[in-house]
């Protein structure tokens, strides 16, 4: 059954997302963080990136979450301002002076090269956005008289603390009855929480969620769902046993209209093989094999799919060109440093179309 959306008349949003958005402090190039005299500064996190790069491309977003009214949380409303998201509706908590109470997350994060992988170091615990609880946020009075088209969420904000899992659950279901879609991106993050606890509280979860994002690692740690043919290093990604995975999942949960997935295998730190597969109204679409993609920083590019993915849900896109659109974006975001998207339409678009790399002047 297809997706029902919102006429743009009908709501103030296009899409609003819930979640966490971090300091990220990366060296230069390749460099360790334990040896770099100069850290890059970025503003990033998993439900921010989705609604900042819909609001370059035009979209009507907003963003929910809690921060600190200090100069790190300046950074960030800073960084949303300039797409031009809407973030009235954040949660500003004082600052303490040291951060006891509430401070804004760091994520320092080193780009990989060669046979080294990227790696990335959290800092952030006590945050303002994990201390989120249910009735912090008026929720029903945001879906039924500001109203939005789509609600995104998903497991990075989701696992932050049990208070925050009660409040995407609070969201859900007042979006759900104000007949928002809502897609929940599974990201899984061992450091953040175990396999057994995501599949415990996703389950809560799932009854409200029309549309499911993630990667191969996502379904099994998230949802408990196997993919045949993998090795536990995730080097050979088998489409067919990919497939096969969602059909279980959409048996399981006949309700879910839509899943989208990433196929990432890893040659080595800067080298990807990139595509992405669809499930929609019975029906499985895949995009474009992006073979030996040369990138010059992973991170962001699952968010970059999803933004794409929705970007064309929202305008009416074939599902064809919705796996196109979210596959492209995905590997054109990894193009650039930082997690969030700094491309073009026009870019999209023309590497949708098969379009070369060859110098424009």
């Amino acid at each position: 059954m297809p997706l029902t959306i919102k006429s743009a008349s009908a709501a103030q949003f296009d899409l609003l997302a819930l979640g966490e958005c971090m300091i990220r402090l990366s060296p230069p190039g390749h460099q360790r963080i334990e040896l770099t005299p100069v850290l890059e500064v970025y503003a990033g996190g998993g439900e921010y990136n989705v609604a900042y790069a819909l609001s370059r491309y035009g979209l009507r977003t907003g963003w929910v979450s809690a921060l600190t009214d200090n100069p790190l949380g300046h950074i960030i409303k800073n960084h949303a301002r300039t797409s031009g998201m809407d973030i009235s509706e954040v949660l500003w908590v004082p600052y303490d002076g040291v951060g006891r109470a509430d401070r804004v997350g760091l994520n320092f994060t080193e780009v990989g090269i060669g046979v080294r992988a990227s790696v990335t170091l959290y800092d952030r615990g006590h945050t303002a956005v994990s201390h989120m609880k249910p009735g912090d946020v008026d929720w029903k009075r945001i879906f039924t008289q500001r109203g939005a088209r789509w609600f995104h969420t998903g497991g990075i904000y989701t696992a932050l603390s049990d208070s925050c899992a009660d409040a995407v659950l609070e969201a859900m279901k007042a979006a759900h009855d104000a007949g928002t879609i809502v897609s929940y991106d599974l990201n899984f993050r061992s450091k953040l929480w175990p396999s057994k606890k995501a599949i415990e509280v996703t389950k809560r979860l799932v009854p409200y969620i029309d549309v499911l994002i993630g990667n191969e690692e996502d379904f099994q740690k998230v949802l408990g769902f196997e993919v045949e043919g993998t090795d536990e290093n995730l080097k050979s990604l088998p489409v067919e046993g990919y497939k096969r995975m969602v059909e279980r999942v959409v048996k399981a949960y006949p309700h879910i209209k839509a899943v989208g997935t990433t196929l990432r295998e890893v040659v080595s730190g800067l080298v990807n093989n990139w595509s992405a597969i669809m499930y929609y109204d019975g029906t499985f679409y895949s995009s474009r094999q992006y073979e030996h993609l040369e990138i010059e920083d992973r991170v962001g590019g699952g968010d970059g799919f999803c933004s794409g993915f929705v970007y064309g849900l929202l305008h009416g896109m074939t599902p064809q060109e919705c796996i196109e659109m979210g596959a492209a974006h995905g590997a054109l975001l990894q193009s650039t440093r930082g997690d969030t998207s700094m491309v073009t339409m026009e870019e999209i678009k023309h590497v949708m179309k098969g379009g070369s790399a060859r110098i424009k002047r």
